[in-house]
C-alpha cells in the first residue's frame, strides 16, 4: 500500500488516516466502525487538520457522521489537541494520559512558537518543526472517561482492547488492539522510519511495549508515525532501544556527556530514518535511566536537538 495522505482500509470497517511524512507532528489516527457505531483513535495536532481528517471519514462511512469514542493514545498535542471538534462524544484514555494532557495546553505550544525569534539557534528549530501547525484558539478537552491497565470497549459488535503500555513515550500511552481484525493502533509505541523520541521512559518499559505489541500477533500495525507497517517494524524498534542501551552505557560509564555519546554513537544501521535530532533526547533519557541527575526542561532538550539538527557534523 502506498504511503498517501487520506484513509485506508486495513480491515473490513477499520480505517488508518495517515499523514505523510510521519514527522514532528505529522501523526496517523485511526476510525473503527460497526453496527451504526464508530470510535476514533486519536485527533490531530490541529483545528484545520482534525476538521479535513474528519470530513474525509465521512465521505468514507455514515457511521462517522457521529462518532461516539475517541481513544487518545497518549497525550502528546499531535494525538489530541484536535479534541474540540468531537467533544459530544466519549473521549476515553489512561489515568496517567489524562493527568498529563492537562499540564500540556496549545497555548503552551503556542506561547514557545511566538517567541521562537528570540530564541536563536532554538528558536529556528522549533518554527521549523512547529511552524506548519496553528495553535491559537485551541481549547483543550481532556477525556471524559479514564482506565487504569486495560480496558474492552464494543463498537457494534467489533471488541476494541486498549492496553495501557506506559510510562514509554509519555507517562500514560495506550495501543489499540482489534483483536478479530488483526489490527493493532499503536499511538506513538511505535514510529515507522523515524527516529521515537523518550519524553518519559525508562526505555527499559518501551522495549517491553514492543514485546506487548509482538505477543497480540497483530499482522497489521499502524504507527503513530509513518507508513502502515506489520510486525517487522516493532521489532525493528525494539533493536534501535536495545541498541542504543548498550551504546549510551558504555559512554556513560566513560564519563562522556550525553550529547556527545548521542554524537559518537554510529547509527549507520539506522541512516534512513528521519529525525534523527532525537537521539539527542534518547541518549539523554537513558543516562537518566543509567542514574544521571540531568536537567529535562524543554528548552534544554530542544537545544540539544537543535544542534544536532542545525549542525549535524
Amino acid at each position: 500500500m502506498t504511503y498517501s495522505k487520506g484513509l485506508h482500509e486495513v480491515a473490513d470497517g477499520v480505517w488508518a488516516y495517515l499523514q505523510p511524512d510521519g514527522g514532528w507532528g505529522w501523526s496517523n489516527a485511526g476510525l473503527v466502525t460497526g453496527g451504526g457505531a464508530s470510535l476514533l483513535v486519536d485527533t490531530l495536532f490541529d483545528l484545520k487538520l482534525t476538521a479535513e481528517m474528519l470530513a474525509a471519514m465521512s465521505r468514507a462511512t455514515a457511521d462517522a457522521e457521529r462518532i461516539g469514542t475517541v481513544v487518545n493514545t497518549h497525550a502528546n498535542g499531535d494525538h489530541c489537541f484536535g479534541n474540540s471538534l468531537v467533544r459530544t462524544a466519549d473521549i476515553v484514555a489512561s489515568k496517567k494520559c489524562a493527568e498529563e494532557m492537562a499540564t500540556l495546553p496549545p497555548s503552551r505550544l503556542a506561547d514557545l512558537v511566538r517567541a521562537a525569534p528570540g530564541l536563536g539557534d532554538v528558536g529556528t528549530f522549533v518554527k521549523r518543526i512547529f511552524g506548519p501547525f496553528t495553535f491559537d484558539g485551541i481549547e483543550m478537552v481532556t477525556p471524559t472517561r479514564t482506565f487504569v491497565g486495560e480496558l474492552e470497549l464494543m463498537v457494534g459488535d467489533r471488541r476494541v482492547r486498549l492496553i495501557e503500555v506506559g510510562p514509554a513515550h509519555t507517562d500514560g500511552d495506550v495501543i489499540v488492539h482489534l483483536p478479530d481484525d488483526g489490527v493493532v493502533f499503536t499511538g506513538d509505541i511505535v514510529f515507522h522510519r523515524g527516529h521515537p523520541i523518550v519524553w518519559a521512559g525508562p526505555v527499559a518499559n518501551w522495549i517491553a511495549a514492543c514485546d506487548r505489541i509482538l505477543e497480540l500477533d497483530a499482522a497489521t500495525v499502524v504507527p503513530g508515525h509513518g507508513p502502515l507497517a506489520g510486525p517487522g517494524a516493532v521489532s525493528d524498534l525494539k533493536g534501535y532501544f536495545e541498541y542504543l542501551t548498550v551504546e549510551a552505557k558504555s559512554r556513560y560509564e566513560g564519563g562522556m556527556s550525553p550529547f556527545d555519546a548521542a554524537r559518537d554513537i554510529d547509527m549507520t544501521a539506522f541512516s534512513g530514518w528521519g529525525e534523527s535530532e532525537r537521539l539527542a533526547v534518547n541518549v539523554h533519557a537513558l543516562y537518566r535511566d543509567f542514574g544521571a541527575d540531568l536537567p529535562s526542561d524543554i528548552l534544554t532538550l530542544f537545544g540539544d536537538m537543535a544542534k544536532l539538527a542545525l549542525s549535524p557534523g
